[in-house]
C-alpha cells in the first residue's frame, strides 16, 4: 500500500500514514489496531507516531481510545498542532475534533484473549514485587508494607509472539526520508502503560540527511536505548545499514540478553538491513522490501545474533 503511494505520486509522510493505515485496518498479527491485545482491565488501546525526516516534526499519539486510525491522527498531531505526542482520552477528544469516527475497539476475539487470561489467574502479566503475589493471583496489587526484591522474571514465560509493531521506513526519489510506526502495543499490560513504539528515536526515527530505522519487540527494554535514533546515527557515520542495525542490537543485549527485539535500517541512497535479538523460538527475523530493483514487495530474512 505504502509502494502504491509513492507511484501514484504520494509523499513520504502520505505512504507512511497510509501503509501503517492500512495494517491498522487488516489488524496485522493481531497487535496492530482494535481488537488485540487488550490490557488487564480488557480494553485495547493504541499507540502510533509518524516523523518528517525533512523537517523533523513528529506526530504520535499514545494509550489512545476508541479511535482506530492511530497513524492518521498521529499525522494531524503534526499538520494541525505545535505538540508532538498526545495521550490518553484527550488525543481521543483531539481525534474526534478532527474528524475521525469514535467507536469501540474491542471485538469478540480480544473479550475471548482477555477472559482466558482471567481464567487461568492472570498470568503473565508484567507486576512485580506487589502483594498478593502477581505470579498466582490477579490482585488488585500493592505495594507490600516491607519490600523484599525478587529477579525480574525470564521472558521465557511470555510467547515471543505476543505483542509486535508495523514499523516502517520510506525513502522517496530523492533521497527524502519518513518513519512510522503503529501497534497496539503489550498484551495484558498495565492500564497506561506506553511502550517504544509512540516515542521519536525508540520506536522509528528518520532523517533525510542520513536514513531512517524502526523499532520492533520488548519496548519497555528497548525504549530506553532508543534503538533507532542510534541507528540513524551510526549510518551518518557511514556505518552500513546492517551493520548499524547490528551494533544497535548487540548495545542492548549486555543489559538484557534474553531481551525479544528486531531493528530495521535504511539509509538515504536506499541500501538497507536489519538485525534481531536470538532467543529461543526466535531466531530470524523477517521484514518486506519494495524498491525500484525489485518487481513486487519481497520478504527478505536475516538471522539473530
Amino acid at each position: 500500500t505504502a509502494w502504491r503511494v509513492l507511484q501514484l505520486g504520494g509523499s513520504e509522510l502520505d505512504a507512511v500514514e497510509r501503509g501503517c493505515g492500512q495494517c491498522e485496518i487488516d489488524q496485522c498479527d493481531g497487535s496492530v489496531g482494535y481488537g488485540g491485545s487488550p490490557d488487564e482491565s480488557g480494553e485495547t488501546t493504541l499507540d502510533a507516531m509518524i516523523m518528517d525526516g525533512n523537517t523533523m516534526e513528529v506526530g504520535a499519539v499514545a494509550d489512545l481510545r476508541h479511535v482506530k486510525n492511530a497513524i492518521g491522527v498521529a499525522r494531524k498531531v503534526i499538520e494541525y498542532t505545535k505538540h508532538t505526542l498526545l495521550v490518553g482520552e484527550s488525543a481521543s477528544l483531539f481525534a474526534v475534533r478532527m474528524g475521525f469516527p469514535y467507536e469501540d475497539l474491542t471485538t469478540q476475539k480480544s473479550l475471548l484473549i482477555y477472559s482466558k487470561w482471567l481464567n487461568q489467574s492472570c498470568q503473565p502479566n508484567y507486576w512485580k514485587n506487589v502483594v498478593p503475589d502477581s505470579s498466582k493471583s490477579c490482585g488488585p496489587y500493592k505495594r507490600p508494607e516491607k519490600v523484599t526484591y525478587e529477579e525480574e522474571q525470564n521472558i521465557s514465560q511470555r510467547s515471543v509472539h505476543n505483542h509486535d509493531t508495523i514499523g516502517m521506513v520510506v525513502i522517496g526519489a530523492s533521497g527524502t526520508v519518513a518513519s512510522g510506526t503503529s501497534t497496539n502495543g503489550a498484551v495484558h499490560k498495565i492500564p497506561g502503560r506506553v511502550g517504544d513504539s509512540p516515542i521519536a528515536g525508540a520506536g522509528s526515527y528518520a532523517d533525510s540527511t542520513a536514513g531512517g530505522a524502526a523499532a520492533t519487540g520488548d519496548g519497555d527494554i528497548m525504549m530506553r536505548f532508543l534503538p533507532s535514533y542510534q541507528a540513524v546515527e551510526y549510518m551518518r557515520m557511514g556505518t552500513d545499514p546492517t551493520v548499524a542495525c547490528q551494533k544497535v542490537i548487540s548495545r542492548i543485549q549486555k543489559y538484557a540478553p534474553k531481551f525479544f527485539g528486531a531493528v530495521i535500517c535504511a539509509n538515504t541512497t536506499g541500501s538497507y538491513g536489519a538485525a534481531c535479538n536470538k532467543i529461543s523460538g526466535f531466531t530470524q527475523f523477517h521484514f518486506m522490501v519494495s524498491s525500484p530493483l525489485l518487481g513486487q514487495p519481497t520478504e527478505q530474512v536475516v538471522d539473530c545474533i
